[in-house]
């Protein structure tokens, strides 16, 4: 599974790496929606929400369906300001249709494709579809979804100050302590493109971002099939502290491909994906009750081929075959006893499995 991104014919400049206040004051609003996805931040979070307003958490709590799950395109820009006013100015400038449709993408759910609908405050059947979805999540989300229907003037000047009592409540304050990591980030991947290309400043971005063999598409390795076109335009790349583990890419059509990756926090390294292919394969390997029994029999010592089929009474070829399955997930150690090959389970790689899987998944 992975999204691509078509960048044929796109140049090296056409790839953006940039700083972007209010993509990063999205992270943090994300981070305070939900801190269990980053424990790096708990402390932080909590001592965030403790000192606001009342009014504002409740502000925040009606619109968090604009960063909660997923992140309305306009929230991560593709060609970011120098501060969060002028990144919010432009916001101002984008017409009802398309921030009304933007915003009910994000908030009523992952189908994009709702872009290509008439606008909802043109179109009934549109509407009623996404008042649909939005009352399936909910009176606060039925709610927010209404009144942006109604009066989208009324709810974007509304999110706008919300967004700008963040900045005086916590924003500008944390901003002065991540602003230099995420400058020192894009200095170093400017460096890398320089000297060595657009290949490797993308394998810096994280190990989940590559180029195909063709090197006209960027493949990030997400559980999703999706594909999007950067010809003409270009991709812009955001680096955030307060984003992972989280590989956040916005493609909605007509807007500009935005892919937002986590840099290391001090003190702490950005832990580096494990592939999705090889999290399938290991959770494959370990689906089939014989080669869950190999399984456990190896977690409590060495075994050869010869009394695995002895102890489970299965026949030496069949448990070899068995056994490459789970050594091919990475999930066996073998050594060699004169003549004898002795099996173990690699304890570490299962046991991280869990750890590796739920990262799969908010990635």
């Amino acid at each position: 599974m992975s999204l691509t991104i078509d960048i044929t014919g796109v140049s090296p400049e056409q790839l953006l790496f940039a700083v972007s206040p209010l993509a990063e004051l999205t992270a943090m609003l994300h981070v305070l929606a939900e801190p269990a996805h980053h424990p790096a931040h708990r402390d932080w979070a909590a001592e965030t929400r403790a000192a606001l307003r009342p009014e504002l958490a409740e502000q925040l709590l009606e619109a968090e369906f604009l960063w909660r799950s997923s992140r309305a395109d306009f929230l991560l820009p593709g060609n970011p300001g120098a501060t969060l006013a002028d990144e919010l100015d432009e916001v101002d400038r984008l017409d009802d249709d398309a921030y009304v449709s933007t915003a009910l993408v994000a908030t009523c759910g992952s189908d994009r494709m709702l872009l290509g609908d008439p606008s909802p405050l043109r179109n009934s059947g549109t509407r009623e579809r996404i008042l649909d979805l939005a009352q399936a999540r909910g009176p606060r989300q039925a709610s927010f979804a209404d009144r942006l229907i109604a009066d989208p003037p009324m709810v974007r000047a509304r999110v706008r100050r919300m967004l700008e009592e963040c900045q005086a409540a916590f924003f500008t304050a944390t901003w002065r302590q991540v602003a230099p990591r995420l400058i020192a980030d894009l200095r170093l991947k400017a460096d890398l493109m320089a000297r060595r290309g657009v290949a490797d400043a993308l394998a810096s971005v994280s190990r989940a971002v590559d180029l195909d063999r063709s090197r006209q598409r960027i493949v990030v390795d997400k559980l999703q099939d999706n594909a999007t076109s950067a010809v003409g335009d270009g991709v812009t790349f955001l680096p955030t502290v307060f984003g992972a583990p989280h590989l956040i890419v916005v493609h909605a059509r007509g807007w500009r491909p935005v892919l937002q990756y986590p840099v290391a926090v001090t003190g702490r390294d950005v832990p580096e994906p494990v592939p999705m292919d090889l999290v399938r394969q290991r959770l494959e390997a370990l689906s089939h009750p014989v080669r869950l029994r190999l399984a456990r029999t190896l977690a409590r010592g060495s075994h050869t081929t010869g009394e695995l089929a002895s102890a489970w009474e299965l026949s030496a070829p069949e448990v070899s075959r068995h056994l490459a399955v789970l050594r091919r997930a990475g999930l066996l150690k073998m050594r060699r006893r004169g003549r004898y090959v002795h099996y173990d389970l690699d304890t570490s790689a299962t046991a991280a499995l869990g750890t590796d899987l739920m990262a799969a998944m908010l990635r």
